[in-house]
């Protein structure tokens, strides 16, 4: 056994009905003195709640997805103008992805609340949309010094977009298998990832309100995001990211309709990860463990349905191919790709 594995600083607090004590902590240890909260307008009424009493000289509520640059350039005027110490972003990958934009430039310190299980409060990776083309790559500056997570704050998010996150966060885990930089240590975590997502995601569905659930759900995002952070970007999100730049897809429905296609391309050649999924599922195959979860959750089954034309198919064939992480279990062809594509725009 040989590998070379990267660990992430971060510190983590994970306690439900604990995120304003948690977040005051945080605050406190960075010694920040002028917080500029970063929080969409559905998020609002948590982010006034958890950061009453911090010192926050301003509230960012211009949160955009896929974070088109000039989104980027306003919030990070609004931290300079107002002389920030430090950044709180409380929302989904959205809201992580725009105080990591501004942190890119400024190097300033994140902590992070997350409200979805979109998982980009645990990696370095940040994100950028210019005319129509999303730009991602990776540094140590945005990298949320601390993660807060309440369960509690994910209640209210609609038990629909619970299963697309949370199928988003699923792939993190497939991804970090056979990404460029996989290792025994990140398999072990998206294999763990896997288990939770698998468990508690079923019961988000069957009761929304309980915690149980969201707990075990917002656990096993919080282990593929590290395992997806160290492992790199493989297949999955290569097309993920064309597709989200290109037509400014929904992300987490995105990513839940495209798993199961990469799954079925790359497992049949990569089998010594194909049986630690089909383990983690409880199935006798990766491919039919995925297909299963997703019959309970009711997934989302095509691009067609999220908005993409059919007409763009061969376009983001090309570009995939153009973009395709080196080592992938499969050769990655123009022709096998406009097929996988295809048949995700078909649910087929």
């Amino acid at each position: 056994m040989r590998f070379v594995h990267d660990t992430l600083p971060q510190r983590v607090r994970f306690a439900s009905g604990a995120a304003e004590e948690g977040l005051a902590a945080e605050v406190a240890a960075l010694g920040a003195r002028r917080v500029m909260v970063i929080a969409g307008a559905a998020e609002r009424e948590f982010a006034d709640r958890v950061t009453a009493g911090l010192p926050v000289v301003h509230r960012h509520d211009d949160v955009v997805m896929h974070v088109p640059v000039e989104v980027a350039v306003r919030a990070r005027a609004a931290a300079a103008e107002r002389d920030v110490d430090a950044l709180i972003s409380v929302g989904g990958g959205s809201t992580t992805g725009l105080a990591k934009a501004v942190a890119l430039t400024t190097g300033l310190p994140i902590v992070a609340v997350p409200t979805t299980y979109a998982g980009s409060e645990a990696t370095a990776v940040w994100g950028l949309t210019e005319d129509s083309v999303k730009t991602t790559g990776t540094d140590p500056k945005v990298l949320p010094r601390a993660v807060v997570y309440d369960a509690s704050l994910t209640l209210s998010l609609p038990v629909e977009l619970s299963v697309a996150s949370g199928l988003n966060a699923l792939a993190h885990c497939v991804d970090s298998m056979w990404a460029p930089r996989a290792d025994p240590i990140n398999q072990a975590l998206a294999a763990e990832g896997v288990r939770a997502l698998r468990t508690g995601l079923p019961l988000v569905v069957k009761d929304p309100q309980a915690l149980d659930g969201r707990e075990q759900t917002l656990y096993g995002a919080y282990l593929a995001a590290v395992a997806f952070a160290s492992a790199g970007s493989g297949l999955h999100h290569k097309i993920c990211h064309v597709l989200g730049g290109m037509f400014n897809l929904p992300h987490a429905q995105t990513h839940a309709v495209v798993l199961p296609h990469v799954l079925a391309f790359n497992a049949p050649f990569a089998p010594d990860a194909e049986r630690r999924l089909a383990a983690s599922f409880g199935s006798a195959t990766a491919v039919e463990g995925l297909a299963m979860l997703r019959d309970r959750l009711g997934a989302p089954r095509s691009l067609r349905d999220l908005g993409m034309p059919r007409d763009g198919v061969a376009a983001v064939a090309e570009a995939v191919v153009a973009a395709a992480p080196a080592g992938n279990p499969r050769p990655v062809t123009l022709d096998a790709i406009t097929d996988l594509v295809r048949n995700a725009w078909e649910a087929r």
